[in-house]
């Protein structure tokens, strides 16, 4: 079968491997879909501090399975499936509190070891979920950036009735403020520089747009807000512009949650944030019943991800793919990767 290997910065190449084998706990998986994020694009541009070279990538995906381990029932071949691209020590402090995201030796495939973008891969049971036949292969590959968001929202605590602003109209800013809404938000403020984000950001019902560079920011929360602002801020780009404009319109007393990846280290205004008593909250992945979460949101219709599907590209084609993001960044919010 074939893989991708990304060898260094920029140079993606493919190799030829054997079909894996599968354990009696294991699933058997024909990929169909990838998707290609942000971080996935540091690792192109060799700006991601916890990635090594050569490293195989893919970790927002969906498949049907091919095979199953003799202890499995859960699942039956013909399944639709998406991973949860997380390896786990088990044994750490983190890990036996039940908070596994965060373990002290965690790996995440596509980054610190091996990803999915393979014709076939081997999952352990535990990381496979099923998904419903009602949901498209394409929407089933975003169940996991969809999951980023339900993590966010859960993070920042009771949305209901909350007024929230999300700096950053990428595909995580925009499925976030879908979350929120689906949770109960108010309202969601969205800003971003690009106007086809925001465009897009619209269309699926995030309720006000700002460009705060034809718009002031400040003036925007003020006219919309009034003068207490939002209730809760989530920080979704990971640049330093967005991370003084959480702190300076963050309401006295609220919340920030930083979603965002952060490929050079902000400063941040301390003082600010204690002299108006903010909480910032730093947000790193998810855990599985966010998954199950964001299948439950695709399931009931209260997710839209066809707007945000920008190009589709073959296997074969996985710089192109990165190409077209790099030229047309303005434009391309999710690209995926078809293998078959």
């Amino acid at each position: 079968m074939k893989r991708q290997i990304m060898v260094k910065p920029g140079q993606i190449e493919f190799e030829e491997v054997d079909r894996p084998d599968i354990s009696a706990n294991q699933v058997l998986i024909k990929m169909r879909r990838i998707g290609i994020c942000g971080s996935d694009l540091h690792v192109y541009h060799g700006m991601h501090p916890l990635t090594k070279y050569p490293v195989t990538q893919g970790h927002e995906v969906s498949g049907i399975i091919e095979d199953i381990g003799e202890n499995i029932s859960t699942f039956g071949t013909g399944d639709i499936v998406t991973v949860r691209p997380q390896i786990t020590c088990g044994t750490c402090i983190y890990c036996k509190a039940g908070n596994y995201h965060i373990c002290e030796n965690l790996k995440v495939m596509g980054f610190q070891t091996t990803g999915m973008a393979s014709e076939y891969v081997v999952v352990d049971k535990s990381k496979v979920l099923k998904i419903s036949q009602k949901i498209s292969i394409d929407a089933s590959a975003l169940v996991e950036p969809i999951a980023v968001a339900c993590s966010a929202v859960e993070k920042a605590g009771d949305v209901k009735g909350k007024d929230i602003l999300i700096l950053g109209a990428g595909p995580i800013g925009i499925l976030t403020g879908q979350v929120a809404k689906a949770k109960g938000a108010h309202s969601v403020m969205i800003s971003d520089v690009v106007d086809y984000r925001l465009g897009i950001a619209k269309e699926v019902g995030l309720d006000y747009i700002v460009n705060p560079e034809i718009e002031n920011l400040g003036k925007a929360i003020i006219q919309v807000y009034g003068k207490g602002g939002v209730n809760l801020v989530i920080e979704c780009v990971g640049k330093q512009q967005t991370v003084n404009d959480a702190i300076t319109y963050a309401r006295k007393g609220s919340i920030i949650v930083l979603v965002g990846v952060f490929a050079k280290q902000p400063r941040v205004d301390f003082s600010t944030v204690q002299d108006h008593e903010l909480t910032i909250k730093g947000l790193l992945m998810y855990r599985h019943h966010h998954f199950e979460e964001a299948i439950s949101l695709l399931e009931n219709e209260l997710i839209q991800t066809q707007p945000l599907l920008s190009k589709h590209f073959p296997f074969e084609q996985y710089d192109d793919a990165y190409q077209y993001l790099i030229n047309n960044k303005d434009k391309a919010l999710k690209i995926l990767i078809d293998i078959s």
